[in-house]
């Protein structure tokens, strides 16, 4: 592994043992099945997008489903975890691969759904204004947030680490930061579900006004 020097904790955490860790909690064929009709409802108001950006991918489990919905559609991932970054690039193509902190992303082109899916909840308050302009500038016309909701920020313990894990309305503050997005469409999915569960995971689709 590539030693960095990252801006926060969180980056080096994901980034390191524990970020190989979860690869293999993460990649079951009960969790593919789940994605896909995860993203059947999540994406259902953006008809047939033609292509996809995932800010955090890991090793693309999010854009294995997406890819088998639309076999047509352009996609690109982000990851920070080397070893996950390696299986992505199975899965979307080298070319379509940035390995390395969303912080350090630089969008090169716009992408009509810029999708984060458990991932903000995971990343330093102060530099979240940085996310939300890198998801609203590398989106052409939707953005979809998919995490754990809150309506007031909360920091609560993660798997025995402390400050790895926040909530909060993340698509509140980008409807209130953005004003030329609109919200289109939300839901929820319950880890209990009988058929497709979910990590209790809250989902909203903006669109950019044209």
């Amino acid at each position: 592994m590539i030693e960095k020097n990252y801006i926060t904790p969180q980056e080096e955490f994901w980034a390191g043992s524990f970020g190989n860790e979860y690869i293999q909690r993460n990649q079951s064929q009960e969790y593919l099945a789940s994605n896909l009709n995860f993203f059947v409802k999540a994406l259902h108001q953006a008809g047939k997008p033609k292509s996809l950006i995932e800010f955090g991918a890991n090793i693309g489990m999010n854009l294995r489903a997406i890819k088998a919905l639309y076999p047509g559609i352009d996609l690109g991932g982000i990851e920070i975890n080397e070893e996950a970054a390696g299986e992505l690039r199975k899965v979307i193509g080298s070319e379509n691969v940035f390995q390395g902190s969303i912080l350090e992303y630089e969008p090169v082109k716009k992408y009509e759904v810029a999708l984060i899916k458990g991932v903000l909840i995971h990343i330093n308050p102060e530099v979240l204004p940085v996310i939300y302009q890198k998801l609203y500038d590398t989106s052409g016309r939707y953005i979809l947030i998919c995490e754990y909701y809150n309506p007031s920020p909360v920091s609560i313990n993660y798997r025995g680490h402390t400050d790895r894990l926040f909530k909060r309305d993340f698509a509140g503050e980008m409807l209130e930061k953005y004003t030329d997005l609109s919200l289109v469409d939300y839901g929820f999915v319950y880890r209990r579900d009988p058929a497709f569960p979910q990590d209790d995971i809250t989902w909203f689709l903006m669109q950019k006004k044209d």
